[in-house]
């Protein structure tokens, strides 16, 4: 429902999962660090900046006594506010999986009643941060989205926590000079796979008719995005309990120890996964609760300083 009053927000709702709800757990995969200035949780709940096609939102989410209380502001609040129940999994069904005699799986299925895979509709945040993330640590890509929110993202609307901003539209993006990405640190391939699709963006917003493989080819039809970043995107946007990783650094090695108790490759790891083809990124979510990772061995990988290139 829609309020008006002055200094109130834009939309209110309560909406009661029927499930048990652990909601940093289930908005952890779109949170780009504890620093990140677009999702927070703090002690009075937690707070999101999102695109709509209506404009920007602020969604302040509280649970309380099982219900979850939706406060939202700003141009795409009332799209925003609505959209909370996919967001947190309503639309998931686990109970369609079946994890079968693997003693792991279905030891971690039981234990985690609260893993729902949540769906967004919004290609554009999710495509960002994924671009940022190609071939670089987590926590370098995590430093230039904040970065890159800071140079061109807006103040969220609202009373968000102080720092927060809107992820930038594509214009802005398109808009930011040579010499102010080199200030955030994006290197030259990055940057350019970021202006490709931010040239397209609006033919990558998911319509009726598009599902994850349409999606996913869509993506992968712009110059810089790949298989990975693809999946990364199609994975938040409708939430695909399909689609795989495929050319993540550390996956295959979590799903062929945690599944074979050997280290293997991306071919080998969608092997191991072929079992439960339809459910196979939900087997992915459950090894990264339940399962376990060769022992580390070696330097870990530094992150490249390109402000100093």
């Amino acid at each position: 429902m829609s309020t008006t009053t002055l200094d109130a927000p834009a939309f209110t709702d309560v909406w009661r999962p029927d499930w048990p709800l652990d909601l940093r757990r289930t908005l952890f995969p779109h949170q780009r660090s504890t620093g990140d200035p677009a999702l927070r949780h703090v002690d009075d709940g937690c707070w999101r900046v999102v695109s709509t096609p209506d404009g920007p939102a602020t969604v302040h989410l509280t649970v309380c006594g099982g219900e979850v209380r939706v406060s939202a502001w700003g141009p795409g609040a009332e799209r925003a506010g609505a959209a909370v129940p996919a967001w947190l999994g309503a639309e998931d069904r686990p109970e369609e999986f079946d994890p079968g005699s693997h003693p792991l799986l279905a030891r971690v299925h039981r234990a985690s009643p609260w893993l729902r895979l949540g769906r967004t509709g919004c290609t554009w945040d999710a495509l960002v941060p994924a671009v940022l993330e190609q071939k670089v640590t987590v926590i370098e890509a995590h430093r230039v989205w904040r970065a890159l929110l800071r140079l061109a993202g807006e103040p969220a609307p609202g009373p968000a926590p102080e720092g927060m901003r809107v992820p930038p539209t594509p214009q802005r993006v398109l808009a930011v000079t040579d010499w102010e990405w080199h200030r955030c640190g994006l290197d030259g391939a990055r940057r350019r796979a970021l202006r490709a699709v931010a040239s397209v963006a609006a033919r990558l917003e998911p319509g009726e008719a598009v599902d994850c493989p349409d999606l996913r080819r869509r993506l992968q039809t712009v110059p810089g995005i790949g298989v990975w970043t693809a999946a990364e995107v199609v994975q938040r946007v409708f939430g695909c309990p399909d689609t795989v990783s495929y050319g993540d650094y550390h996956l295959k090695n979590l799903v062929g120890w945690s599944l074979a108790g050997r280290r293997t490759d991306d071919d080998g790891m969608m092997e191991l996964l072929e079992p439960w083809r339809g459910q196979r990124q939900r087997v992915v979510r459950l090894l990264g609760i339940g399962g376990s990772r060769p022992p580390r061995r070696g330097p870990r990988n530094a992150p490249t300083n390109y402000r100093r290139i």
